[in-house]
């Protein structure tokens, strides 16, 4: 089980070459370098295939990816189907679920790393590896804020956080971790599952986004309150007893959630959610 050592803040500046300089919403770290004690996670060298692809600028890098970028709807879940029932999901109920989307072009909420991000060169779309749980595609758009929401090509955009039982992936696991390259609307697309709880925090998902090889923006996802409740009690989170509140207890979530949210609709066995991620 996770420890309660999430405790990365977020200092709302830009990391350029770890300076932390700029005032870009973005991870106090900036370091790419893991923090579990332990952790034994590889660690990309200069010239990584992610290091290329965000180096040879937007132009050729999103013709290249566009296609690999866009995965299909049809790979949703196929490395990680869940163990629950084959029905349809809970509809979200009208108090969380049913919030309006966040603005479309507003600058994303500076958060830390966290303690289990590893620097990993691995380029994918379907991070389950295995991991059974409720499914999740997530469609990211990344647009320049300053610049009239200008889609982003050829951003780097990595995602991870906790399988159903609240773990993260250490060492030489690495489910659950993955990154994608946006094509030349600024989208990209994961197909994971909803993250379990852990430590008494608001169950989430960290991102980074890398337009170039020296910037980068860091966050986390969060979820309607009352959708996490209906999606604990399906199989394999249901083996733990869930929080009666799984976000109310974290401090973040009060701070960034009206922003960070998810919005998720019904999507065969598991949930869809859309979210523009805002830069400078």
């Amino acid at each position: 089980m996770a420890e309660n050592n999430d405790t990365s803040t977020g200092t709302g500046t830009e990391a350029r070459s770890g300076s932390g300089t700029g005032t870009e919403a973005c991870s106090g770290s900036g370091t790419g370098a893991e923090a579990r004690s332990g952790g034994g996670g590889a660690v990309s060298s200069p010239t990584s295939r992610r290091a290329l692809l965000l180096a040879a600028g937007s132009a050729g890098a999103a013709a290249v990816l566009s296609a690999a970028c866009a995965a299909p709807a049809g790979t949703r879940g196929a490395a990680g189907v869940p163990s629950a029932s084959p029905t349809r999901p809970p509809s979200p109920t009208p108090s969380g679920a049913s919030r309006a989307a966040a603005p479309a072009c507003v600058l994303a909420v500076g958060a830390g790393a966290g303690p289990y991000y590893l620097d990993l060169d691995l380029v994918r779309s379907d991070i389950t590896q295995g991991r059974g749980g409720v499914p999740l595609r997530l469609d990211l758009t990344v647009v320049r804020v300053p610049d009239g929401c200008r889609p982003l090509a050829a951003a780097g955009v990595e995602v991870w956080h906790a399988d159903a039982d609240g773990d993260y992936s250490t060492g030489k696991d690495t489910f659950l971790r993955g990154t994608q390259i946006t094509d030349r609307t600024g989208r990209c697309v994961f197909h994971t599952i909803v993250p379990g709880w852990y430590a008494g925090l608001a169950p989430h998902i960290h991102f980074k986004v890398r337009p170039d090889t020296r910037t980068e923006t860091t966050s986390q996802f969060f979820f309607p309150e009352d959708l996490l409740t209906q999606v604990y009690t399906r199989q394999p989170y249901a083996r733990r007893t869930a929080p009666a509140h799984p976000n109310r207890r974290d401090s973040r979530y009060r701070a960034a959630g009206e922003t960070m949210t998810l919005t998720l609709t019904p999507d065969g066995n598991g949930y869809h959610a859309a979210y523009t991620i805002g830069i400078t």
